[in-house]
């Protein structure tokens, strides 16, 4: 079978679209999945991303990680998917899409910027070392030294497997401040089991949970991740965050064919 796929990545953070409205994909074949992104035999990607026909919204997005497992929302997955969407003439400029978190809203500009609203944040868990919180996905944020030569991986799959978060684990973020507005971000992601060049969850967690702790009072937030600069912004209502928008480039990088 000829499968066609396309590629997009939003700051280094890649993914292998599939338009599935026809619903041909054979959802449940995760080492199909996991052969999909493997960056040797494969096409190569972070995740793996079916844009499905939804009742209720423009489209459905069912999103997997590279180990090939359906897993919880992922923010540059779903801004890649956006822009997907709108070269599919599925949408135009806005969008209104399904996730395994629920309804999301978003626009897309000449540029090729989206603009995602993100789930509504009401519970922040601030420990003396770390902070945790769920922006769709589960994060732990931590602020370290010298983070330009901190081993991501080691440490973060220490914590990542660790007594912390038991078998469910946790993606888990290092930090370093800027400025009052900006800051310095490497993630470990769960499910890719290694360092990423971008986590857009990541970059929305880290956002709030520096909010939260008091390391800015700014509610737009700039993120340098490795593969680039992303922005959050939100509204504060006490303890609650709303009107939470993750804002970066989505890329189109190729399409083609693949044999399965």
């Amino acid at each position: 079978m000829q499968l066609h796929f396309y590629k997009y990545q939003g700051t280094g953070n890649d993914f292998v679209m599939i338009d599935n409205r026809t619903e041909f994909f054979p959802k449940n074949n995760n080492e199909l999945i996991a052969h999909l992104c493997d960056r040797r035999f494969g096409i190569g990607g972070d995740g793996l991303i079916l844009l499905e026909n939804d009742p209720e919204a423009d489209f459905k997005m069912v999103y997997y990680n590279s180990d090939g497992n359906q897993s919880t929302m992922c923010g540059n997955g779903g801004r890649c998917l956006v822009a997907f969407a709108k070269k599919l003439n599925v949408i135009e400029t806005k969008a209104v899409f399904n996730a395994v978190d629920g309804l999301h809203h978003a626009a897309i500009d000449k540029d090729q910027i989206v603009s995602l609203q993100m789930i509504d944040v009401t519970a922040v868990h601030k420990q003396q070392d770390y902070t945790f919180l769920n922006t769709g996905s589960p994060h732990h944020v931590q602020l370290v030294s010298d983070l330009e030569n901190y081993n991501v991986k080691e440490n973060g799959a220490a914590i990542r497997y660790g007594a912390l978060y038991g078998t469910a684990g946790s993606n888990i973020n290092f930090v370093k401040q800027i400025d009052e507005s900006s800051f310095a971000l490497r993630t470990y992601e769960r499910g890719v089991e290694d360092e990423t060049l971008a986590c857009g969850t990541g970059a929305t967690a880290v956002a709030i949970a520096m909010n939260a702790t008091g390391a800015t009072k700014q509610t737009a937030i700039d993120i340098a991740v490795e593969g680039g600069k992303l922005r959050v912004s939100f509204t504060k209502e006490g303890d609650h965050y709303t009107n939470v928008f993750l804002i970066g480039p989505a890329t189109f990088v190729f399409e083609g064919t693949i044999t399965i």
